[in-house]
């Protein structure tokens, strides 16, 4: 399996990119959010995930582990297969898209091109469990309480390449002062496991 992909960007076409590693390109679909941040010629890490099907391989990318792991989960669910968690995974930030599972906002998810309500209550009833506690709450049209984490947590990335799941290492750094350095929060997250 390929983990992740660093290379420079050479072409950008249609939510996929064409990263030059060393002489080789390849082809990785991206999720929109993820797609707008990238820039031709721009040296990047890409977490992949690697689909095989009978007749073809596909590439998925995503600029931080903790999309990766969220797609990877959307891909349980009956139903939801890799085009369709890419497009739920393109409806907002990879927090936003695991706030709304987490809220079971169905109604957001279900926005996502190609997933129905069913398939949306579906993803919700089967992860809503799993994707860790919300870090605002409230759907539209309520009050939310905010207390997001930063896009691309590198604490959080750190705690799942260390073998937490998402739901896991959201919790673990629930709390934890987000101004801290990132070693501190990891280490403080650490401390609050045991």
């Amino acid at each position: 399996m390929i983990a992740h992909i660093k290379g420079e960007i050479a072409e950008k076409f249609a939510n996929s990119v064409i990263i030059d590693v060393q002489g080789v390109g390849y082809e990785v679909g991206l999720t929109s959010p993820d797609f707008d941040t990238l820039t031709l010629n721009e040296t990047v890490k890409l977490y992949t995930y690697h689909h095989i099907r009978e007749q073809s391989e596909e590439l998925f990318g995503f600029t931080a582990l903790e999309g990766k792991k969220l797609f990877e989960m959307l891909i349980t669910v009956q139903g939801i297969g890799p085009k369709a968690a890419m497009a739920i995974l393109s409806l907002g930030s990879y927090e936003e898209v695991r706030n709304a599972i987490a809220n079971a906002d169905a109604g957001f998810i279900s926005k996502a091109s190609g997933v129905g309500k069913k398939s949306a209550e579906r993803v919700i009833v089967d992860l809503g469990e799993k994707v860790g506690l919300p870090t605002y709450y409230g759907r539209k049209g309520e009050p939310t309480v905010n207390v997001t984490l930063p896009a691309n947590d590198e604490a959080l990335d750190a705690l799942m390449a260390l073998g937490f799941q998402l739901a896991d290492a959201t919790r673990a750094l629930e709390g934890i002062d987000l101004d801290l350095p990132v070693e501190e929060r990891i280490r403080q997250a650490l401390k609050s496991r045991k």
